[in-house]
């Protein structure tokens, strides 16, 4: 059995914004659970898409009766992959995220698209799904339904941390272009690679099963 959730949102954000905010929203008073973000893979494909993934490491708490089953060191924290594909020619950014941390007892599994608001192309509208399964015998149904409360509080604070990171930009329309974003941001790999590796390294085989949205 599996949960499934459908939302719809909308950002008063023109979807430059949206684009250029996205890379921004970290850190940001709601997102304090939110402790690292590394780039595993980036490129901009032969079309002009930006196609990236990256590692977040979250205080993702799993529910007190469950801590007993995890190792101590993973117990109050979690390893999120994310993938991601910009199309400007399109104007949508496409998200999927899963953990790779505490899959044994429950996946959430998240796609959003941002895509230009169809009653406003100033704003941008947000369309989001999520999965949330659990295989463990006699815990799911009670994993499935912690896993649904948390992903909706979750998302509420994704929604006051985008918008607080728009509030900074409104006025302001991002010059960079897609390749300049793109540059800056595989410098800033470059910096953390070694690192990032190194943390990763384990962690991002297992992801290797997922494809790119």
């Amino acid at each position: 059995m599996v949960k499934y959730f459908l939302g719809f949102s909308v950002l008063k954000g023109s979807w430059d914004q949206v684009f250029s905010a996205f890379w921004q929203r970290y850190p940001n008073p709601y997102s304090k659970h939110v402790l690292t973000e590394d780039i595993i893979f980036r490129e901009v494909t032969s079309d002009n898409r930006l196609v990236s993934r990256r590692l977040l490491t979250k205080t993702n708490r799993a529910p007190r009766w469950a801590e007993k089953y995890l190792p101590s060191n993973m117990a109050r924290s979690a390893y999120i992959i994310e993938d991601s594909i910009v199309d400007p020619q399109r104007r949508t950014l496409t998200t999927f995220t899963w953990n790779i941390s505490h899959a044994r007892l429950m996946t959430v599994e998240e796609r959003c698209v941002y895509g230009v608001n169809h009653e406003n192309a100033t704003w941008t509208e947000i369309k989001r799904e999520a999965w949330i399964s659990s295989n463990l015998y006699g815990l799911s149904r009670a994993l499935q339904e912690f896993g649904l409360a948390r992903f909706k509080t979750s998302v509420s604070k994704t929604m006051k941390g985008f918008e607080f990171v728009l509030a900074k930009m409104q006025g302001e329309t991002p010059s960079r272009t897609l390749v300049e974003t793109a540059k800056e941001a595989t410098e800033k790999a470059k910096e953390t690679a070694l690192a990032a590796k190194e943390k990763a390294k384990d962690l991002a085989s297992q992801a290797q099963k997922k494809q790119y949205v």
